[in-house]
């Protein structure tokens, strides 16, 4: 017999999806509307940065601005992570998505002044990227158990998937008659409605799980980088001083990430995971930059310039890889994750790649790279976003808000600078066509897996345990 209450009529809707418990949907359903408004946003500004940067350079320029955006990550980084060291979680969340709200008030006050944009507007792209969903899955964490996390994120997951889909066709809907520089207001205002979600989140979790607790001693006072973590019952527990040493607690941002062996091998996986796919996307972007060209020069752009070609090229593609990811995630992760475990999960978008470019090494076709890139994707924003997130549940408060930025933003983005020194190489030394750079990917793969098949094992060891990771 199942003693498990049946919960609201939300709770039940939901179960069709995932294992939403009693009292469980509500939250899940606004965290997900929550990153829905995130990913919106980030939508309709990134087919902007790809009209930007390949209407006035190239895909090689594009390619190459990677390293300029890591250098500037590394103080990007440390400052997040002084400031999770002093403020609050909903402070925190609060002063980084306001200031990223103003940029783009400023980015569009410069377009509209008739300034070139490309190439800050490229790297500012890339930080705010990292950045701003990351931070969003640091709140995401810090709020659910282990367990609590793989029923619910999969749930969450959707409402990322579905904000993807609706910025693409946002972007493809408006970019003709409103222009490029109007959609940066859209953009602001959608993470604006974000911000109020996150601090209605917040306040009621606190009056759920907190209220009993000195204001003193709640996530409303403490930093949000603290050395806790939430035990399987729920409450917050402190790190021993041996274990508090042995993590490197109450030290910078990066000593977090290399003096943890979990830690280190799932930035490796995110290095090696995005040093993949920007590969496969300059073998993309290349193509895309030439069609264009080609269209206005014949006439056949349908009387669209060179950006609005590219930004409506990119909405369609983002469109059928985000509609791709959503079935993914609405009807498989979470079967996925239940069934096979986070362990196995893991594995599946790099098992994807190796027989995506195994097929462009000897076929590499326009269509064969727009296939193997859609599929790539679409597995990487669903189940391959929900498993690569649920690795942070057993850390500590510190590793969440500290180290992932680490990890999702700087060492993301150090997978865009070995791609572009790849590139670089390939393209002036070796004159590599698409199925030589797929050859490469195939070599990179077959790494990742080796790492993702150690990092399962400790995930297994830590939420069997209970212990966060020294």
């Amino acid at each position: 017999m199942n003693d498990q209450p049946k919960g609201s009529r939300l709770d039940r809707f939901m179960r069709l999806f995932s294992d939403v418990r009693a009292g469980e949907g509500l939250q899940a359903l606004l965290l997900a509307l929550n990153i829905f408004m995130v990913l919106t946003a980030y939508y309709v500004i990134k087919p902007i940065r790809e009209a930007l940067i390949l209407g006035e350079w190239s895909a090689e320029v594009k390619s190459y601005l990677a390293a300029a955006m890591v250098i500037i990550l590394v103080p990007v980084v440390q400052l997040y992570g002084r400031l999770a060291d002093r403020l609050p979680r909903k402070r925190l969340i609060n002063v980084v998505t306001i200031f990223f709200v103003a940029c783009l008030v400023v980015f569009f006050l410069l377009g509209r002044a008739g300034i070139p944009l490309a190439i800050p507007f490229f790297i500012w792209v890339g930080i705010f990227s990292g950045v701003i969903i990351a931070q969003f899955w640091s709140f995401a964490n810090d709020l659910y158990t282990s367990g609590e996390g793989e029923r619910l994120f999969p749930v969450i997951g959707f409402g990322m998937s579905l904000g993807a889909v609706l910025g693409s066709t946002v972007t493809k809907t408006l970019v003709a008659p409103l222009g490029i520089n109007l959609l940066m207001l859209i953009g602001a205002a959608l993470l604006l409605l974000s911000l109020v979600i996150t601090n209605y989140i917040d306040r009621k979790q606190r009056e759920r799980t907190e209220s009993h607790l000195p204001l003193s001693s709640t996530t409303a006072e403490m930093p949000a980088a603290t050395g806790q973590y939430r035990a399987a019952t729920g409450e917050f527990k402190a790190l021993t001083q041996e274990q508090s040493l042995a993590s490197g607690s109450g030290e910078g941002a990066f000593a977090l990430v290399f003096k943890t062996r979990y830690l280190l091998l799932i930035a490796l996986m995110i290095l090696l995971t995005n040093w993949v796919n920007t590969t496969g996307e300059y073998i993309l972007s290349s193509t895309v930059e030439r069609a264009a060209e080609a269209a206005v020069a014949s006439g056949a752009s349908g009387g669209l310039s060179e950006k609005q070609y590219i930004a409506s090229f990119y909405s369609d593609f983002f469109l059928v890889v985000n509609i791709l990811g959503v079935v993914v995630q609405l009807f498989l992760v979470s079967r996925i994750i239940k069934y096979a475990g986070v362990r196995i999960g893991i594995l599946v978008l790099p098992l994807t790649a190796m027989l995506g470019y195994g097929v462009l090494a000897f076929y590499p076709l326009l269509s064969a790279v727009r296939a193997t890139k859609t599929i790539e994707n679409a597995t990487d924003y669903s189940l391959q976003n929900t498993v690569k997130n649920a690795l942070w549940l057993p850390t500590t408060r510190e590793q969440k808000y500290k180290a992932k930025q680490v990890v999702d933003a700087f060492f993301h983005r150090a997978g865009d600078v070995l791609s572009a020194a790849l590139v670089f190489v390939g393209t002036t030394y070796f004159a590599l066509r698409p199925g030589g750079f797929a050859v490469v990917n195939i070599v990179l793969v077959l790494i990742w897996i080796a790492v993702a098949i150690a990092i399962g094992r400790i995930y297994t060891h830590l939420t069997q345990t209970g212990q966060p990771p020294v």
